[in-house]
């Protein structure tokens, strides 16, 4: 309990959520060895990233 009253405790614990799941999305590494394939591997797996945190992300509208 008392390393969560430490300043910056939330935000490390959401940093280390978010790499997480960046390794789960990856897993053990990059497969492919040369770097264009690497690029593009990594793009796919921040592309699907992003849409877990679109589907998880409440939609917010205005009422008043």
């Amino acid at each position: 309990m008392g390393r969560q009253r430490v300043p910056g405790h939330n935000w490390r614990a959401l940093v280390e959520a978010d790499v997480s799941r960046w390794k789960r999305v990856i897993r053990n590494g990059l497969r492919s060895r040369t770097d264009g394939r690497q690029a593009t591997e990594v793009a796919v797996a921040a592309d699907v990233l992003n849409r877990m945190f679109d589907l998880g992300r409440p939609e917010h509208v205005r009422i008043a």
